[in-house]
């Protein structure tokens, strides 16, 4: 890979200070690494973005500080507003080109699957994204390609030991028959799992609310009835009293012709 030059200058302005910085269009950095003391610079935030989208994590920079010395260097740190996004500083890692280093490597998918990943039959799954490499630095490489117009039935994967790259340059330090990409179901087994249990919980949700339904239509009725209950004694209360009442009528009637003829003698 071959090294970006990127221009940078002394920083003397540090703390809350550097906001200044980022007015003006540039970005705070430091470097640091196989360096005898940390170095403070600021760069062209335009120009560092431009460089990084080439160099990623794993490119060398040639970081030109100044007039007076040029750092090989790589990003190691880049802090990003969470409100923003936009980039607030920048850490350079300065190697030395005879010491190996170990950085993450991606893994980027090319080619393409086979017929029944169009049909939704089968999917492609990659279950690595990167891959921690050593090599010196002017070794190292941007990514890492991986065919995936081999797989062709389900089951079929690209392991770890199947990555094509020069290993006498780099070497990959993860376990060699781990999986990187393989060829499974559209819908996997722990995807069936999760359904058939997803699909139990919303049945039992629904019989619950059946059953709270039943109940609730149960005492529905049980109040029905009770209201036509007390209907029902109201009723034969008021027929008691009308008959309570209609008894003693002829009583009154009674007393009435008794007292008549009580009246009827004394005239006598």
């Amino acid at each position: 890979m071959d090294r970006i030059p990127l221009k940078a200058t002394d920083r003397t302005v540090l703390g809350k200070k550097v906001k200044n910085l980022r007015k003006e269009g540039k970005l705070p950095a430091h470097v640091f690494g196989n360096i005898k003391e940390v170095e403070h610079v600021s760069i062209d935030e335009i120009s560092f973005k431009k460089v990084f989208k080439q160099s990623g994590e794993t490119g060398l920079i040639d970081l030109k500080i100044g007039d007076d010395r040029t750092r090989p260097v790589m990003v190691k740190e880049i802090d990003v507003s969470p409100v923003t996004d936009r980039i607030l500083h920048v850490g350079f890692y300065a190697v030395n080109l005879k010491e190996k280093v170990t950085v993450p490597v991606p893994i980027v998918l090319i080619g393409e699957g086979p017929e029944s990943v169009k049909l939704g039959e089968t999917v492609v799954l990659q279950t690595l994204g990167e891959v921690n490499v050593e090599a010196l630095p002017t070794d190292l490489i941007e990514n890492i390609e991986v065919n995936i117009e081999s797989l062709k039935e389900i089951g079929d994967a690209i392991t770890v030991a199947d990555l094509n790259l020069d290993r006498s340059l780099l070497t990959i330090l993860a376990e060699p028959e781990e999986v990187v990409v393989k060829l499974d179901n559209a819908v996997t087994e722990e995807m069936k799992a999760l359904l058939e249990e997803q699909a139990a919980e919303a049945e039992a949700a629904a019989d619950a609310a059946e059953v709270s339904e039943g109940g609730e239509a149960k005492e529905g009725e049980e109040g029905e009835k009770a209201e036509g209950a007390e209907g029902e004694e109201g009723v034969e209360g008021e027929a008691k009293a009308e008959g309570g009442a209609a008894s003693g009528e002829p009583k009154e009637e009674g007393s009435d012709k008794t007292e008549n003829k009580s009246d009827e003698k004394s005239v006598e």
